[in-house]
């Protein structure tokens, strides 16, 4: 393992649910970034597709909007990757559909950029500015 992040992000990004829940019961900060990306556990959780953790860290109050050092949020990730179950989760939890990272790219670009339609089309749905430039 890469430990310059918690033991959170770790369990988060192999997609254990389980062992997400006890850390989490044990007073695991939420919302820890790690050294590298900043990314926090949520941030791994969907770049990885692991919607039930996704659904986990949400229910304990992880930051839907956190931002990485890119400025990419928990959608920018999913989108890119083409998780459109994460990408629904994140959406139901009122996750920023316009958010802007750094290079000026929303989810939108993300989805559209590398062919996933169906998150495109849930995007739209939500209010995705079309004319993001």
């Amino acid at each position: 393992f890469f430990c310059e992040c918690t033991l959170l992000t770790i369990a988060a990004e192999n997609g254990h649910a389980s062992v997400v829940e006890v850390l989490l019961k044990a007073e695991a900060n939420v919302n820890a970034v790690d050294s590298n990306k900043w990314f926090t556990p949520l941030h791994v959780a969907a770049e990885n597709g692991h919607a039930s953790v996704v659904e986990v860290l949400l229910k304990a109050k992880a930051n839907v909007n956190a931002v990485g050092s890119e400025g990419w949020t928990p959608l920018h990730v999913a989108a890119e990757n083409g998780h459109a179950s994460v990408v629904e989760v994140l959406l139901k939890a009122e996750a920023n559909v316009n958010a802007v990272g750094i290079e000026g790219c929303t989810p939108l670009h993300f989805a559209a950029g590398n062919g996933h339609v169906d998150i495109v089309n849930l995007l739209l749905e939500k209010g995705a500015n079309v004319n993001a430039v």
